[in-house]
Parts: C-alpha cells; structure tokens; sequence
C-alpha cells in the first residue's frame, strides 16, 4: 500500500518496510496502545513547545498550512505534522521548518518500533509516536499536530495542554470508522462525526470551530462542556465573510485579511479558522500584519492546485492541469464552486472502492467535457462503470493518468478544454511524483 511509501535511503526504507509489515489492528479502538508507547519512550508529548491541535473533515490541512505560514511569518519556529504524505513519507515530519531528514527519520522510526513491537501498534501510533520524539528533541516556538482520523481516538490525541484546538468543516467521510456501532454515541451521521472529532478538546484549551448544522453543533457545544474547554464557534464568538478581502472579527476586534493565495472559496473559510484560533490563544504571539502575510504565502499541495510543466503536463500541452486530491461529497461540492462559471474541463479520476463514486462527479455533471477513470495505485478502485450511473457522460478506462492526459482530443482554434485529476490523495501523491513536483 502507498500509505507505506518508499526511499531512496535505504536506512528509511527498511524501518518503512517493517512499517508496512504490522498488521491493522481490528476492532481495537481507543488510546491504551499509544499511551504504552509513548511512556515507553519518555512521553515525548509531554515536551512540546505550545501545541495546535486540528481535526475535520475537509480543511484541516489547509487551517495547519495558514497557522505555519502565520507563525513563520511572525518569525517563530515551528513543528508541524500533517497526512498523509503525497509522495515521500518525510512530509508528515516537519521539524522546526524542514521536512525531517532521511537520517533523522530513521533514527526515531526505530526507536519507536523497537520499543513497541510486542504492543502490536499500527502504522498510524508508530507515526505518531515518532513524529511526538522527533519534536521533542528539536527547539520550536510552536507545534501543529493535525488530527489523522476523527478525533476521539486519533492517535494524536494525547495531547494534555494544547495552546488551542480547531475543528474544521464537517461532512461524512470514513464511515465504516466513525460511524460504526456504539453504545452512547449520536445516531444522526453528521452529528456521530462531530461527535468523533469533537473529542480534541481538552480542559482549559480554546475548541475553535466552524459553524455547523444545529444537531452538529450541539454535539460539539457538549463534547466542549464535558471537557470544560471554552467553545469559540463561528457565527457566536467569530464571524467571517469572504468578498474582496475576508472580513474577520470577534471579541477582540474586527479585521481586514487577504483572501487566499490558495484556489478555492472555502480556502477564506480555512484560513479564517486559522486566524480565530490565533485570536483566541495566549501562548504564542502572531501580529495582524503576520497573520496577512501568512494567508497569501501559505501553500498546501494537491488542493486545486495547477500542475508546472513537467513530464506529464507535457503530455497535455495547452491546457491548464488541475489536481485535487478531494474524495468525498464535501469535497466535490468545492470543486464544483471552483469551477462555476468556467469552460468546462475534462475530468481524470481515480477513487478507493470504498468511497462514493457520485462524490466527485455528480456535483461536476454539466460541467465536464470528458470523464476518463484510471486506478488509484496501490489501492482497490472504482471501476469505470461505478461511475457511469452518476454522469451522462460515456466513461473511459484507461491504465494511468498518462494514458488518460494522451488520448485527450485535439485543441482546436486554442480551444480544447482544461483537465482536472481528483478523487484520491494516493492519486495526487502518484500524480506529483511523475510530474516531478515533490512537495517540500
């Protein structure tokens, strides 16, 4: 699986190859393995510089991308762990600014499965567990841990005294894991996974959220009073709108922001979220203008992002490539409010099996020009004909994302149509790595 990745340094690539030889744990939930591992190792969590902790379904990467920006462009040093990675595993680490170092990631990837391989941990705890000793042992201003999973137990969810916790968009996604069976927990689908995510928050830490549906929001408002952290949710203690600029205020004051550098209406949403969190913490210190900095130079690969020339691109001459790793309903939607009102594009997909084939392609359907189906590598995917009954389009089947951008029609009188490759992360991470762009 590509969740396992691979080096070209062959001291990562065999702690990455005993990574890849654990088993998934099935049907063990909660905190008790990861906690053995980490005291086994010095609680590592334990000695990290102040912590931002952010889940949600759709978002979150992007809400870490602007608080690093931010931070960085204060002037602090910062930690920051986020997933998965697209192409080489080192971009889950990044210490006080750079991606880890092969040496240094294989250093604490041994450590951790060397001390835990009678716990039976998964990849996600060993990962975690090596991300927590990798920080702990380099000086930062600040940390940033993005939530993997749900939230409730997400191995990231150690953490006692985090600066603050964030809690992005919400929307269904993973639900043979958050939505499974349990005594105690909401039936409604989106109130289940607020409550699931919902379960950063910790005691005395800031839970700052998006604006959710009333059921959603109530889930979170308990989970937050159970914790006796204080709720700031947007629409009752913080209000942004999008226009030429983003208009931010709460408490403290109102704001005049850049709208993103990042493509995308709901990129001003994340990087709101990101501003609301620095607000309301008083650990670090980020200045207005450093926030406005951050906004416009914050990148986060695979989200809307148009491809550079490269060996692929090459493939599609004339046109713009669009890749976007989105893979669930939420994210279709978005993509879908990028491109209204544009030429219609020609759509390359590739999705796990386990994800809804209409998720993409229905909110697309009108708008597309052609839909072509290629695997997503290394991983069970929807055949061509899972998505043929969401498009009136006629589907293509083709072996690669090369295969696909070749048999593109001609352009002609310059016009032909732009591409967009969504529907999977390992689709994205596959598709960057052959156009030679690696994310840094």
């Amino acid at each position: 699986m590509r969740d396992f990745a691979t080096s070209d340094d062959p001291r990562v690539q065999h702690q990455l190859d005993r990574l890849a030889a654990l088993s998934l744990p099935q049907g063990r939930f909660g905190l008790d393995t990861i906690r053995a591992m980490l005291t086994r190792l010095g609680d590592p969590q334990r000695h990290l510089p102040p912590t931002f902790h952010v889940a949600g379904t759709n978002g979150k990467g992007s809400t870490c991308a602007y608080l690093r920006a931010m931070m960085e462009a204060e002037g602090l040093t910062v930690h920051s762990a986020t997933k998965p990675h697209l192409v080489r595993y080192n971009e889950r680490i990044r210490v006080a600014g750079e991606l880890i170092s092969d040496a240094a990631l294989a250093e604490v990837l041994a450590e951790v499965l060397d001390a835990s391989e009678d716990l039976a941990p998964s990849f996600f705890e060993v990962t975690t567990a090596a991300t927590f000793l990798a920080f702990a042992r380099a000086s930062a201003d600040a940390c940033i841990i993005e939530v993997g999973l749900g939230g409730r137990f997400d191995a990231t969810n150690v953490l006692d005294h985090p600066a603050a916790c964030g809690i992005a968009s919400l929307g269904i996604d993973h639900e043979g894991f958050l939505l499974r069976p349990e005594e105690g927990t909401p039936a409604d689908p989106l109130s289940r996974i607020a409550f699931e995510k919902a379960g950063i928050a910790r005691g005395g830490a800031p839970l700052v959220t998006q604006a959710y549906p009333v059921r959603a929001a109530g889930e979170v408002a308990r989970a937050a009073a159970k914790a006796k952290a204080p709720l700031i949710m947007r629409g009752e203690q913080w209000w942004a709108e999008a226009g030429e600029t983003i208009a931010y205020r709460d408490a403290h004051g109102r704001l005049a922001l850049p709208l993103p550098a990042l493509v995308g209406a709901h990129q001003a949403d994340n990087a709101a979220l990101a501003v609301a969190m620095l607000r309301h913490q008083k650990s670090v210190h980020v200045s207005v203008d450093a926030m406005a900095r951050g906004i416009r130079a914050a990148r986060w690969p695979a989200r809307l992002q148009v491809l550079a020339a490269g060996p692929l691109t090459a493939l599609a001459p004339g046109r713009q490539v669009w890749l976007d790793g989105g893979h669930n309903p939420d994210a279709g939607l978005a993509i879908a409010r990028h491109f209204a009102g544009k030429p219609p594009v020609h759509l390359i997909i590739g999705m796990l099996a386990n994800k809804d084939p209409a998720a993409i392609v229905a909110p697309l359907e009108g708008h597309l020009l052609s839909l072509s189906v290629v695997p997503a590598p290394g991983h069970d995917a929807h055949a061509p004909a899972d998505f043929a009954a969401h498009s009136s389009l006629p589907v293509r089947a083709f072996g690669s994302v090369a295969e696909a951008l070749a048999a593109l029609p001609a352009i002609h009188d310059g016009k032909g149509g732009d591409v967009l490759i969504a529907g999977s992360l390992y689709l994205a991470g596959e598709v960057l790595r052959l156009n030679e762009e690696f994310p840094d």
